[in-house]
């Protein structure tokens, strides 16, 4: 063994340059191993957590569950739903299950408590059909349609919530119920509903998300 070693001294002394190659490789090798080592531990490597199921739980609720498995709670979005209780969280992403990191960000969808909110532009002086169009666009779907005494038939004379003209501005929720008032023409005289929708809806409150 001895014998070997004193060779190899040889050869790398009368080589210097094949040295100098082979003790920077080395070097390489252990800086590259150290990297390594120190990365798995930096970013817990094989470190995971299970995402528990928080759908049906209140938004508080949820952020402590979540905690306990050292994870966080996001808001990241509502809906509103008549058949949900309002602050419930209705979506989750990750979804239930699923793997992730220590102190991952959870975002949760939760129901509102009240409609979302729409700000209405102006709609009269205008065909039936572009009022419809800009309502349905602004999501309301509960839309009844009233012909009213006016020589100008088909043009849109007021668009009515809760018996109110709305103007260009206001807000109403999006399960209001909207009234449209076209003129029927002069050759006819009496108002006349022509058009309702049975959809169910409520009124809601005229507030924000939550």
């Amino acid at each position: 063994m001895k014998k070997i070693f004193s060779i190899i001294g040889r050869f790398l002394k009368n080589h210097p340059i094949i040295a100098h190659l082979i003790y920077i490789t080395i070097t390489g090798f252990i800086v590259m191993w150290i990297t390594l080592i120190w990365l798995e531990h930096w970013t817990g490597h094989g470190d995971f957590r299970e995402v528990p199921d928080i759908k049906g739980l209140s938004y508080n609720e949820a952020a402590t569950v979540l905690a306990a498995s050292d994870l966080q709670a996001v808001l990241s979005d509502s809906v509103f739903n008549t058949k949900v209780t309002p602050g419930q969280v209705v979506e989750q992403i990750p979804k239930a299950g699923s793997k992730v990191k220590p102190e991952r960000a959870v975002y949760v969808i939760i129901n509102a408590y009240s409609p979302r909110t729409v700000t209405v532009p102006n709609m009269t002086d205008i065909s039936l059909r572009q009022a419809r169009s800009i309502i349905e666009g602004l999501g309301i779907k509960n839309i009844r349609v009233v012909e009213v005494p006016s020589e100008y038939k088909g043009l849109v004379m007021a668009v009515k919530y809760n018996g109110l003209p709305l103007s260009s501005g206001m807000r109403i929720p999006i399960t209001a119920a909207i009234t449209i008032e076209v003129g029927k023409g002069i050759e006819q005289c009496d108002s006349t509903i022509i058009e309702t929708t049975n959809e169910e809806v409520e009124s809601g409150d005229d507030l924000g998300l939550f």
